[in-house]
């Protein structure tokens, strides 16, 4: 990928599970933190840091900030729970924030639309956990992978 860019997500099962296990397929630097005593013990190629709070928001927060900008998967068009918390802490923040459903069309090209018009570099991905929307992380994957083909297409 001849487009710079770092991936930056926490260990929530569904989207940023997915999001980071997307990264070490193809090799790209990623990073995030998350919260301590999880009792699913992230993959040590995901790069993360744990922090000493075990509130999960807290530490979406912390990702929000160390990001230029945040992009957030849903299936539902209506964000809840940790995605609603990622949509309305990026605005706190001031950050750019990205919400996608599966109800949008050409996500992937919104995706990279995002990343331009922002100057995203340091990219955090967030979006409902599997609990909440099984199968998500396999849409979430399948817009990644476009989106870095769009990329990959790009001269450098």
């Amino acid at each position: 990928m001849a487009y710079k860019l770092v991936i930056i997500s926490g260990a929530q099962t569904g989207v940023e599970r997915a999001a980071l296990d997307w990264t070490v397929k193809h090799d790209l630097p990623r990073g995030g933190r998350h919260p301590a005593g999880l009792t699913e013990v992230p993959d040590p190629l995901h790069k993360l840091r744990e922090v000493e709070t075990e509130n999960v928001l807290e530490v979406i927060e912390a990702n929000i900030r160390d990001a230029d900008g945040t992009v957030v998967f849903t299936s539902a068009a209506k964000a809840t729970g940790t995605a609603q918390k990622a949509v309305s802490t990026s605005k706190k923040h001031k950050k750019p924030v990205l919400h996608v459903h599966r109800g949008i069309l050409g996500v992937s090209e919104k995706i990279v639309a995002f990343l331009d018009k922002y100057y995203v570099r340091r990219l955090h991905l967030t979006g409902s956990p599997e609990a909440d929307e099984p199968g998500l992380s396999v849409w979430v994957t399948s817009e990644l992978e476009k989106a870095k083909g769009i990329l990959d297409r790009r001269p450098d």
